[in-house]
């Protein structure tokens, strides 16, 4: 733990970085040991903040025992909400979540299906619904899709200043059943 984040302080020219996410909690080494580092870290002043990657609500509670954890990211999407008992979780305890593959959306963004069909009501294009739908659903949201052009990055950002009702939000929601 130690090295990597001291070679991506290198790597960075950073003196701290923000957050550090640990992306994978490794089942060989002990929870209190992994986030005891980075709780060093942190107390160094090289990491801010202190997040996790595709965890359980347990390992979470567990992690939140032994340091802050600011944040989580797991996979999360209209399509796939396998992640939501972890989502609420975070909203109980005011962490971040971080959805990783924000924008998948499979067949509901095919021609004529619910996405496509509510984005053109809305004019806007299903990937912009699908991040409108991830906002609205929580405060803690923090949705930060992949992006290859500037316009696609303004595309995003304009993503939140779609509202939608809570007829359309239950629309989308309803239209995948867990």
């Amino acid at each position: 733990m130690r090295q990597q984040a001291e070679l991506s302080l290198r790597h960075l020219g950073l003196e701290r970085i923000d957050l550090f996410q640990l992306h994978r909690i490794d089942p060989k080494v002990p929870l209190a040991e992994q986030l005891g580092e980075l709780a060093l870290l942190k107390q160094e002043g090289k990491i801010g903040h202190i997040g996790l990657s595709e965890v359980t609500v347990e390992q979470l509670q567990a992690a939140n025992e032994i340091t802050p954890i600011a944040s989580v990211q797991n996979l999360y999407n209209l399509a796939k909400r396998d992640a939501e008992p972890v989502l609420e979780y975070a909203e109980a305890n005011n962490i971040a979540f971080i959805p990783w593959f924000p924008l998948a959306t499979g067949a509901l963004a095919k021609e004529g299906g619910p996405l496509d069909s509510l984005a053109k009501q809305h004019g806007a294009k299903p990937s912009q619904l699908a991040l409108a739908w991830l906002l609205k659903r929580s405060k803690v949201m923090l949705p930060i899709p992949g992006t290859s052009s500037v316009a696609h990055v303004e595309e995003n950002i304009a993503a939140a200043g779609i509202e939608l009702s809570d007829a359309d939000f239950a629309l989308l929601s309803d239209a995948v059943k867990q």
